[in-house]
């Protein structure tokens, strides 16, 4: 399968899959990626959020059934992510019981398998690829916190970024509450902080090969659809 759909929660992760993952995966014999936002985000005024997952559910199983040639994945944050019993995604609330080294799995592995029945007995599993970014987008922009401070024009904030990251084994475990999020810590640094203006240019330059050797979930699922290219 060489045609991928991400389905992203943002215009932040919109902009990143039509950007550095775009580009690598085009290189890696892919014949187009493209991104498409979930659940009617652009009708919010592009205000960002996690749709209920019967919204995002519905949005997956459409393209899938619409192009039986093409693959599909998401990019959602974990932060944030509903889990109540109306809106919740599967997995979510069972992940806060589990290890860190769990919790993308245990929404992962039960989106796929909800997916899967709604497609049918005779679903290619392959096809879909759902990834969860721990805890959210600006974690991986603690891969390179030099790069990052320059790319969004504060280098004078790069030691307070990289005080951040050194408190983690990798960027992927900054953690996930309203006060200590990713991006919450960035906006105490730099309060005008526009998560789709400098975070895209800030991953952008930061490059994927860094975010990879930084960050071993996201190396897992780009690995998985670099495989998925058969190239």
């Amino acid at each position: 399968m060489t045609r991928l759909l991400v389905h992203v929660e943002g215009q932040t992760e919109e902009g990143f899959v039509k950007g550095p993952l775009r580009e690598h995966l085009l290189a890696n014999g892919y014949e187009r990626v493209d991104a498409r936002l979930l659940g009617n985000a652009r009708q919010r005024n592009r205000r960002g959020g996690i749709r209920p997952w019967s919204a995002a559910k519905r949005d997956i199983v459409r393209h899938l059934k619409e192009d039986q040639g093409c693959a599909a994945t998401t990019l959602v944050d974990f932060y944030g992510m509903p889990f109540d019993d109306s809106k919740g995604w599967p997995g979510r609330r069972e992940a806060n019981l589990v290890g860190f080294e769990q919790k993308a799995g245990a929404v992962e592995a039960r989106l796929l398998n909800d997916v899967s029945q709604e497609m049918g007995s005779g679903f290619d599993r392959s096809r879909f690829i759902p990834f969860v970014a721990m805890h959210e987008f600006e974690g991986i922009l603690f891969s390179d916190c030099t790069t990052f401070a320059d790319s969004i024009g504060r280098p004078d904030i790069t030691a307070e970024l990289q005080e951040i990251r050194d408190q983690f084994s990798n960027p992927e475990e900054i953690n996930d509450s309203s006060t200590t999020a990713p991006s919450k810590r960035i906006q105490r640094l730099m309060p005008n902080y526009s998560k789709v203006i400098h975070g895209n240019k800030a991953a952008l330059e930061i490059g994927l090969t860094k975010i990879k050797g930084a960050c071993p979930h996201f190396q897992e699922w780009l690995e998985r659809l670099e495989a998925l290219s058969g190239a």
